[in-house]
């Protein structure tokens, strides 16, 4: 089957606001959620006002980045490390006393491979309580992480985590 890009139409896909909304976040994003200057406290504020529902003693450092706040859900101190990425096409939940460690990327949005136009293929993400996903780990859209579950760092995961469990990258081997 041939693939043309030029007929992509994102078919069902909400981004949930108006544009004017998006422009005003995207500014908002740039100039006062991601730099390294800006207070958490004003951060948050930022980010509520633009719709996140976050929980209190939460700490989102600079340079993270958020697609779309009012599809962000975090509960009560929970700690969000820079460099983190939550691409969230669709809504993306962290529990509470969860740690997103730094460059971590929460990708609920992809792409159908089978379709001709290749269309959106996207799904929520939920990250539950006392998580803890480590430095430079992927987790891939419609995947849930249980309660008190670790994620390794570097760790690709593309299915459910299941409660207390803990997922490891691949370690590297030395050559023989």
């Amino acid at each position: 089957m041939g693939r043309s890009l030029a007929g992509f139409t994102g078919a069902g896909y909400d981004k949930g606001r108006p544009f004017h909304i998006q422009v005003l976040w995207m500014l908002a994003s740039s100039l006062l959620v991601s730099p390294w200057w800006c207070p958490n406290s004003i951060r948050l504020q930022v980010l509520r006002m633009f719709g996140a529902r976050i929980g209190d003693g939460v700490s989102i450092r600079h340079r993270v980045r958020i697609h779309w706040p009012w599809k962000l859900t975090v509960g009560d101190h929970s700690w969000i490390g820079e460099d983190a990425w939550i691409l969230n096409l669709e809504p993306v939940t962290i529990g509470t006393n969860t740690c997103i460690s730094q460059a971590v990327l929460l990708c609920t949005g992809s792409h159908d491979r089978r379709s001709a136009t290749f269309e959106f293929d996207n799904a929520p993400i939920v990250v539950g309580d006392r998580a803890w996903i480590a430095a430079r780990a992927t987790v891939l859209r419609g995947v849930s992480i249980g309660n008190d579950a670790t994620i390794g760092a570097t760790a690709l995961v593309t299915a459910d985590v299941a409660e207390g469990a803990t997922v490891l990258a691949p370690a590297a081997r030395r050559p023989e």
